[in-house]
């Protein structure tokens, strides 16, 4: 192939084809005509096999197509970071960023992080998609964050950074009968509790924890959030295990408090993952050093 003959703009809308697999959407994608796309589908065809072959009513991309997906998204992401500029000017800024947390960090965190965005940056955006475990944090999903935060190290092409530190309590309505006795033993097997299992887990970290001491507490109801927990457990006398500091944020709120449980699961990590791709763009290092202030203030609360 002659590179001089290649137009850059015929990688875009390949990549937008392969992306979507729909020619009406792609182009909706990078803001062309539905004609002009299909003029960017047919030069493709001259250069690669077919891309996208009908099958009933649908596109579906062909193995050749496939296999392009991941390499291209790559490659583009590359030759864009040659256009970022060398500085981020935050006041003028009308930026995007995308963050991935579960409710909890949401609650935690954005608050005071958007009272800094809105005073230094109030044209800047951001977008808080929900939480997805590494199982189903696939590479394509990943290109699209600029920011993680979740426990653990299991986030392949993203560094680390410790954001803030917590434990784990007992969450219970004011007024629950058995609240006093909940610090026991007996009392917590014999209650009944929420369980929190969020997208992309098998169960409660809080259950996976227990089976290594041999204990099973009563399980009555699953939900997917920690918030959800917390409502419920306001409202019934289920009784949720869940970090101490969302219990401290909504206990006035809904009227609940927080019980020091019988077994103790040690301390809890919230770290701060951002892409390795973005280790020196400016603006991923101005929304870093925000996120990082944000910890360290809630840090500095009393659990």
């Amino acid at each position: 192939m002659n590179l001089n003959s290649l137009d850059l703009n015929l990688l875009t809308a390949l990549d937008a084809l392969l992306r979507e697999a729909n020619v009406s959407r792609a182009a909706l994608r990078i803001g062309l005509s539905q004609p002009a796309t299909s003029h960017a589908l047919q030069r493709l065809r001259d250069i690669f096999d077919p891309l996208l072959v009908r099958t009933g009513a649908r596109m579906e991309l062909t193995p050749r197509a496939q296999a392009l997906r991941a390499p291209l998204a790559q490659a583009l992401d590359q030759v864009r970071g040659l256009f970022v500029p060398e500085d981020f000017d935050a006041a003028r800024s009308e930026r995007q960023f995308r963050l991935m947390m579960p409710d909890l960090a949401v609650e935690l965190l954005m608050p005071p992080l958007m009272e800094k965005v809105t005073r230094l940056a109030p044209n800047v955006r951001i977008d808080v998609v929900p939480w997805r475990g590494p199982a189903i944090f696939h590479a394509e999903f990943a290109r699209t964050i600029d920011l993680v935060i979740s426990i653990g190290n299991a986030f392949r092409g993203f560094h680390r950074q410790l954001l803030y530190t917590d434990s784990d309590a007992l969450a219970v309505r004011r007024g629950h009968p058995q609240a006093a006795k909940l610090k026991r033993r007996e009392a917590f097997l014999a209650a009944r509790h929420v369980g929190v299992i969020i997208r992309g887990q098998a169960e409660d970290l809080i259950d996976t924890w227990l089976r290594t001491k041999g204990i099973e507490r009563h399980i009555a109801l699953v939900v997917s959030g920690y918030l959800e927990a917390l409502h419920v457990a306001a409202r019934t006398d289920l009784v949720a295990f869940v970090p101490r500091r969302l219990i401290a944020a909504l206990s006035r709120q809904l009227g609940l408090i927080a019980v020091t449980p019988p077994l103790d699961p040690g301390i809890d990590e919230q770290f701060m993952f951002y892409p390795t791709r973005a280790q020196m763009d400016p603006g991923s290092i101005w929304l870093r050093r925000l996120m990082l202030e944000t910890g360290r203030e809630l840090e500095k609360r009393a659990s």
